[in-house]
């Protein structure tokens, strides 16, 4: 099994504890392999929502540049609801990510 592969199955995992709906691999496959080599390093593949830099950064880096949002106050909405939704200590960068497309309703 490829490290991708590891990590896939560690994603799915925990979107079994935090999804109502059916996973939809394909969209989280997208998710993981957009955020490149970035799931592979400890710090880079977490998101913290006690850090207000960090979710500024989402917003920034994913919601606005990725999937063009200019709503900000969508954008807070939709991170607040997943961080409270995603209530683990260790928040996957693309578990977090693929819940706030979930939220939205939008995909890659």
């Amino acid at each position: 099994m490829s490290k991708f592969d590891e990590m896939m199955a560690k994603y799915s995992d925990a979107l079994k504890g935090v999804s109502k709906s059916a996973i939809d691999a394909d969209q989280l496959t997208k998710v993981a392999k957009g955020l490149g080599p970035s799931i592979y390093l400890k710090d880079a593949s977490l998101v913290s929502c006690s850090d207000k830099t960090e979710l500024d950064r989402v917003k920034a880096n994913f919601l606005t540049k990725k999937l063009g949002m200019t709503d900000e106050a969508a954008m807070d909405a939709a991170v607040k609801s997943v961080c409270a939704e995603y209530s683990v200590n260790q928040k996957h960068r693309a578990v977090f990510y693929y819940l706030l497309l979930q939220k939205l309703g939008k995909s890659l």
